[in-house]
């Protein structure tokens, strides 16, 4: 196995990314087919993560005790990200993997956005160009058909677009924690951050009087699945590619992520398309490309 990861880890850093954007693309399938309700499945995720994100750093002997305003920090952004797979994972129950994902990754819009109004970073024509647009693209998918769209497909696509916001949050915040004086490695922090979340979610099924359990085999793999290739080594893979790639290129790599997600809700899910819908996606998807490569963006 150690022989493995050194193989990979001498790869070039665009392969990393490549196979880092695959294997986070599968996370609204895991979701899909996992019989448990939005919250069960993100709690699990967080754990099942978090968990093997444990056993790195203590490999690593990277984790070390944090205080003060860490702890505040950690539990801001962990609310944030909480609150974004409640919602994002509802979007995928109703809207099928590949909108849910498509719309989650308007966060690009939402990031760079911020990064103009809040940390005073320069407003770019890609990022003029690409926000209308993105929601020309997003129109031709939901928009012509919207009189005709059920009630709950409606409140999943304004389900995905908050999370978008939600994982906005989350990403700033994360970005302050990575800044403050002596930080925790990448790794350590979304450990932390994985068990926070997991504490906000159970807190959210106990409100809501749900259970934790697991209904059956497919279930529990999917999950265990989810939780370790989405939340721990997709998460480190692109994490450590990302500031060795052109941001062009990690524009173009990333968009993966949300087309490959289309593209199993067709395969796996059967999914109605349409051409209006297809060119739909496709002007989305050019425009997310537009925004990431306007300002690199962490992935879904």
């Amino acid at each position: 196995m150690k022989s493995l990861l050194n193989a990979f880890n001498r790869t070039p850093p665009w392969f990393q990314l490549t196979v880092g954007a695959i294997l986070i693309s599968f996370s609204g399938v895991y979701v899909k087919i996992a019989h448990v309700t939005p919250v069960v499945a993100g709690f699990y995720r967080m754990l099942f993560g978090g968990i093997a994100l444990l056993v790195l750093v203590l490999v690593r002997a990277e984790l070390r005790l944090k205080g003060g305003r860490y702890i505040w920090y950690g539990l801001f952004c962990s609310f944030w990200l909480a609150v974004d797979l409640i919602l994002w994972h509802f979007s995928i129950h109703v809207n099928g993997p590949g909108l849910a994902t498509i719309l989650a990754n308007f966060q690009v819009f939402f990031m760079a956005l911020a990064g103009v109004f809040f940390l005073g970073e320069k407003i770019s024509l890609k990022l003029v160009f690409s926000i209308p647009l993105a929601l020309l693209g997003l129109f031709l998918v939901v928009g012509i058909q919207w009189e005709r769209l059920g009630g709950d497909y409606k409140l999943g696509v304004y389900a995905g677009l908050i999370a978008a916001i939600c994982y906005t949050l989350f990403l700033l915040s994360l970005r302050k924690i990575q800044n403050l004086e002596d930080p925790l490695s990448t790794a350590a922090n979304l450990t932390v951050i994985s068990f926070l979340t997991a504490v906000y979610l159970a807190g959210d099924i106990q409100r809501q009087g749900g259970s934790f359990h697991i209904p059956d085999i497919q279930s529990t793999l999917a999950l265990i699945v989810y939780g370790i290739t989405s939340q721990a080594i997709g998460w480190l893979i692109i994490t450590r590619a990302l500031p060795k790639i052109r941001a062009s290129l990690v524009g173009m790599i990333l968009l993966l992520q949300p087309a490959l997600a289309f593209v199993w809700d067709v395969l796996f899910f059967d999914r109605p398309t349409t051409l209006v819908s297809l060119v739909g996606i496709t002007i989305t998807l050019a425009a997310i490309y537009l925004g990431v490569s306007a300002k690199p963006a962490s992935p879904k």
